[in-house]
């Protein structure tokens, strides 16, 4: 068995994730609206100053997604990702429950448990970590 290598394969795909998310909301990439769009998204649902949020969101999302990608600053990575997966938790998805299929946080759980366990176990041999460690 590979560890480092499952390491990988798990932080490459959570870390391309946030970065599609965080591009989403900066720069209104893959189908986002960018920080205007988004901000006015965010104080609708009581977020203020929306356009601040949503940069402030963004840069969380394409940065931790990056560091865990490339396995750098871990924890840090993990730590960004968590934020904002509870403040999409707190936000928008509890109040729907935990299923998905009614909009719940069980996908959001879902990548804060593996933030969590990334960072608790290391980011394996396959990154900058590593490297530098």
């Amino acid at each position: 068995m590979n560890i480092a290598l499952g390491l990988l394969v798990v932080r490459v795909v959570v870390g391309l994730l946030f970065v599609g998310h965080g591009a989403q909301k900066l720069f209104g990439w893959f189908g986002g609206y960018g920080p205007k769009g988004t901000g006015g998204w965010m104080e609708s649902i009581g977020i203020k100053p929306g356009v601040a949020m949503a940069v402030a969101a963004g840069l969380m999302e394409l940065i931790g997604g990056l560091l865990f990608v490339a396995g750098l600053l871990t924890p840090l990575a993990a730590v960004l990702i968590v934020l904002t997966m509870l403040g999409a938790i707190v936000k928008v998805h509890a109040p729907n429950g935990i299923w998905a299929t009614a909009n719940g946080y069980e996908y959001n759980l879902v990548l804060v448990a593996i933030a969590i366990g990334i960072a608790l176990t290391g980011a394996g041999e396959y990154s900058i970590d590593a490297l530098i460690g």
